[in-house]
């Protein structure tokens, strides 16, 4: 602690030398100016108050950890030297910055004044009502719900609630709205070509139009005009631009639904959205044109921009958010040549005041407690060491060429997210496991009543089409009814359907024989419905997929794969890597062909191991590995399986497959454990190459099912 203690008062010691320094005579003495600057630099010597004590390139700072008892680790010591030397040379920008920065404020609260005018502009309520309506509502409360309960949060709480609804909605404007590169031709539809810039026209300038490009089509040379508009609710019904519209449209989403909500201005030519998170107590970042939220490093670490200034634009203000945005403070400092930072923050100041002229004082006191501890956060985390296991990708968004020529496209191409340095994470999938042994009795009437192969593919054809209309309806009122005659005849349905309660039980539904309907409601928690029917859907099209491989339908050919008993759930899963955050390794787990586990790395050979809730011992006795929705070569081909008893502390070989191929996507292959091995209490699947090592560096699996034995 002394030695923190010794480097604040050395850096406390500069910055009163750099208010002391008198300007007329720096600049009467260059030589004596840039020899400061080259001594800081270089030399990286800080002098502390009140002793002689040395903080220097050579030095552990040892010498300033007197009565430190030893302590620090020789690590802690290096990344204070680190810091002390950024903190140094932010020191020096900020000096060099009051001699070759102009002093223009006028300008800068020209260029910011406009965007408070937009923001304020979102809070129009018929603007709003407006947006809403666009919005499918029922189906982003649905898709709010199933994360939350994949990770066994059936309750959450209104702010966790808002959370996810705030990243859904991110994620639909992703899927709805559209990127322009080029504007197709409005006469044939084809290809065109930038031919310059034109006037807008009158009927352009009502929706807030600041320019028109102009395109002429390669195939019939008509124009195509490519208006720039700034009105949101305009944005609304021609959904298209660049990241200007995309930013200001989804930012007035996000205000209609009631989130408190920033739009920022990057002059560096980019715009992006901040809102605040009641459950993260927050704001956190959100690229709409991206589809990526949480990531203010984004820009920064993957797309490698160099970043100047960053204001987040709200109607209570306009704050400076750069600081948020990089690791790299005191190299940002640099290209901070716009105007000095104490004329910016009086900018700021009276622009933000005179947004808040009206507001109450306890609205004010509020605001300011909350900013003093935002900034507080930003501040704690600007030398915060960077998370090296995450790497995020290049810019996304835009034609690849001219990507390439912002220098954003980054090292990586594919839009990865990935982390090298997986958490444990607990898969909550006993309905996964509750679904597949319900089709055993469903399965085992139809054939003690000698049912013929065709009929019974009939029955889960139309229990299949029943449940897909169910899962297209309403979530929170499902409710589907058909004619039981479809079943075939009346006595037979009413001894084919007690066989399925099992199986509705796991989708939290009922089901009702009335005057010749059957008719499917809601039995439970309709989240728990909406979490089991994608699973049940594809569980059923494997059904199907089996019975039409079969050469018939009895009694005898009731066994695995067509009959999945006993699949092992609820464990904790680890992994050698993970797509963030959709490719996690419990998607492997799931149930559903929606989701995989991607390993960014897993190429040439990762892992993933699966621990057994409470320590269980189980004999496992077959598993099945599904493939992903697609890129083959990303299908795992040589692998081994392996099981211990004592937790993953040793390992003894269960399986070893090579050269194994997957056909289609969506595909599950049955593996048996052919000898008898000791029971375990976790597994370890070790994946050694994919289909193509050559041109592809990622493993992926939909899924992965364990099962034991009856024992």
């Amino acid at each position: 602690m002394e030695a923190i203690q010794c480097f604040t008062q050395a850096r406390g010691k500069l910055l009163r030398s750099v208010r002391a320094f008198e300007p007329h005579k720096l600049i009467s003495n260059e030589h004596s100016f840039f020899f400061y600057i080259f001594f800081s630099y270089h030399v990286e010597k800080i002098v502390a108050d009140g002793d002689d004590l040395v903080v220097s390139e050579g030095s552990d700072l040892a010498a300033a950890d007197q009565g430190g008892g030893g302590s620090s680790s020789s690590a802690e010591l290096l990344k204070l030297e680190e810091l002390a030397r950024l903190l140094q040379a932010e020191d020096v920008e900020l000096l060099l910055q009051r001699f070759v920065v102009g002093d223009d404020s006028a300008d800068m609260e020209k260029r910011l004044r406009p965007y408070i005018d937009r923001v304020r502009g979102y809070e129009d309520p018929e603007a709003q009502e407006a947006a809403r309506k666009t919005v499918p509502v029922d189906e982003l409360e649905e898709k709010a719900l199933v994360p939350l309960a994949k990770v066994g949060n059936f309750k959450p709480s209104k702010s966790e609630q808002d959370h996810a609804f705030l990243i859904q909605l991110l994620y639909w404007f992703k899927r709805t709205f559209s990127w322009v590169n080029a504007p197709p031709c409005e006469g044939c539809g084809g290809e065109t070509l930038a031919q310059g810039m034109g006037t807008p026209l009158p009927s352009e300038l009502r929706y807030d139009c600041s320019r028109v490009e102009i395109y002429r089509c390669t195939r019939c040379s008509e124009i195509t005009r490519f208006p720039r508009y700034n009105d949101p609710v305009k944005l609304l019904e021609t959904r298209r631009g660049r990241c200007g519209e995309w930013a200001n449209c989804f930012t007035f989403y996000c205000c209609a639904f009631g989130y408190e909500t920033r739009l920022v201005l990057d002059l560096n030519d980019h715009v992006w959205t901040e809102c605040f998170s009641v459950h993260l107590g927050r704001w956190m970042h959100l690229d709409p044109c991206e589809g990526v939220y949480d990531e203010p490093l984004l820009y920064e670490k993957g797309w490698n921009k160099q970043m100047n200034y960053a204001f987040g634009i709200a109607k209570d203000g306009i704050y400076d958010v750069t600081k948020r945005y990089t690791r790299k403070w005191h190299e940002v400092l640099t290209r901070r040549n716009l105007i000095t930072e104490t004329s910016l923050s009086a900018v700021l100041a009276k622009l933000t005041e005179e947004c808040r002229q009206n507001f109450t004082f306890e609205v004010l006191s509020a605001l300011e407690d909350r900013e003093k501890r935002e900034m507080e956060a930003i501040e704690s985390d600007l030398h915060a060491a960077d998370d090296a296991s995450v790497s995020l990708p290049g810019r996304q968004s835009g034609d690849k060429e001219w990507r390439i020529s912002r220098s954003e496209i980054g090292p990586d191409d594919n839009g990865s997210f990935s982390s090298s340095s997986c958490p444990v994470r607990v898969c909550f999938d006993e309905h996964v496991t509750k679904i597949y042994d319900a089709f055993s009795p469903i399965l085992s009437l139809l054939a003690d009543n000698s049912v013929a192969k065709l009929r019974a593919l009939e029955v889960f054809e139309i229990f299949r089409e029943l449940l897909e209309k169910m899962r297209k309806s309403p979530f929170k009122t499902r409710r589907v009814s058909l004619d039981s005659a479809s079943f075939g005849t009346p006595p037979f349905v009413h001894q084919l359907l007690p066989s399925f309660s099992e199986l509705l039980n796991a989708l939290s539904l009922k089901c009702e024989h009335v005057d010749g309907k059957i008719d499917i409601s809601l039995a439970g928690d309709p989240v728990k419905t909406s979490l089991a029917l994608p699973v049940v859907l594809d569980a059923l099209d494997d059904v199907i997929h089996n019975l039409r491989q079969s050469d018939h339908f009895g009694s005898d050919v009731l066994s695995f794969p067509l009959l999945k008993s006993n699949r092992i759930h609820s464990g904790s899963v680890l992994a050698s890597g993970e797509e963030l955050p959709l490719g996690i390794a419990t998607a492997a787990f799931d149930g559903t062909r929606e989701t995989k586990w991607e390993e960014p790395n897993g190429g040439r050979g990762c892992w993933i191991m699966y621990k057994v809730p409470d320590g269980q011992m189980r004999e496992l006795v077959a598993y099945e590995l599904m493939s992903a929705n697609d890129v083959p070569e990303r299908d795992p081909m040589n692998w081994v399986l392996e099981g211990s008893s004592d937790g993953g502390s040793s390992w003894h070989i269960l399986d070893e497959q090579t050269s194994q191929l997957f056909n289609n996507r969506f595909e599950r292959r049955t593996f048996k454990i052919k000898t008898k091995v000791p029971p375990s209490n976790a597994f370890r699947f070790r994946f050694l190459a994919v289909r193509d090592v050559q041109s592809n560096s990622r493993l992926q699996l939909g899924s992965i099912d364990l099962y034991a034995s009856c024992n």
